[in-house]
């Protein structure tokens, strides 16, 4: 069986249709004005596929109330999957705010100022 690291291909597998069909149950099922727009980033199980971690960013909401509404939520997201994925073991569902892409942004506005003031201080020597 191939292996990203330790995580198998079935792990990949499943985390990539869990990742699909959440995506798709937020948008449809959760009727949540104060969700705003919820895109999912990844889904990691675990090797026993007991538990999922879901990393979201969010888009017209707070990060911290989308994330406790999707925790509320996580039970019935629980179910709808059940329905859905043919397999022994639905995880339980964990929500989680992704920064990495603010941080990202972040980290990026700070390489283009120092480049910035390097580049007048070059210009002033």
């Amino acid at each position: 069986m191939a292996k990203k690291g330790n995580i198998s291909s079935r792990n990949l597998r499943l985390s990539d249709q869990i990742q699909k069909d959440l995506a798709e149950m937020i948008q449809r099922e959760l009727r949540e004005p104060r969700l705003g727009l919820v895109t999912l980033q990844s889904v990691s199980l675990t090797p026993d596929y007991a538990h999922a971690k879901v990393y979201f960013t969010v888009l017209g909401a707070q990060p911290d109330e989308a994330e406790a509404i999707l925790n509320e939520k996580a039970g019935y997201l629980h179910s709808l999957l059940f329905k859905r994925l043919h397999i022994h073991t639905v995880p339980t569902l964990r929500f989680f705010h992704d920064t990495s892409v603010e941080r990202s942004i972040e980290m990026s506005k700070l390489i283009n100022q120092a480049n910035a003031t390097r580049a007048r201080d070059d210009d002033e020597a």
